[in-house]
């Protein structure tokens, strides 16, 4: 996973454990794309005082993940049921299946789909 959709992930999961002041300033220069000297500006701090908060950002949102592991378990759910989906397609392509195993299909599709919508 390269590094930008990684820091994407990092925030999207551990972001709200940052202070609103962390938040702010990693909102703007990374998902923003405003450049250090911008946020500094913003904010009333050098752009070198930006760098080193979001350093500090990126090593605590990294410290969460080896502890908890939730992106981890995210990506290994997410690729789960999408194997149970091809599995599932594989089985109504054989075209031998009753009308019963064809709605319990559906049904569990419909499960699925949910599953990965919620992810």
């Amino acid at each position: 996973m390269d590094k930008i959709a990684r820091n994407g992930l990092l925030y999207d999961f551990y972001g709200p454990l940052l202070t609103e002041h962390q938040r702010q300033i990693y909102e703007d220069a990374v998902l923003n794309d405003m450049s250090l000297s911008e946020v500094g500006d913003l904010y009333g701090i050098s752009r070198q005082g930006v760098h080193d908060l979001l350093k500090r950002c990126d090593k605590g949102l990294e410290e969460y993940e080896n502890k908890l592991h939730l992106i981890e378990k995210f990506i290994k759910v997410r690729r789960e049921v999408s194997n149970i989906n091809a599995l599932l397609r594989d089985a109504q392509k054989s075209g031998m299946l009753s009308e019963e195993a064809r709605q319990s299909i559906s049904q569990i599709e419909a499960l699925s789909g949910s599953i990965l919508g919620e992810l």
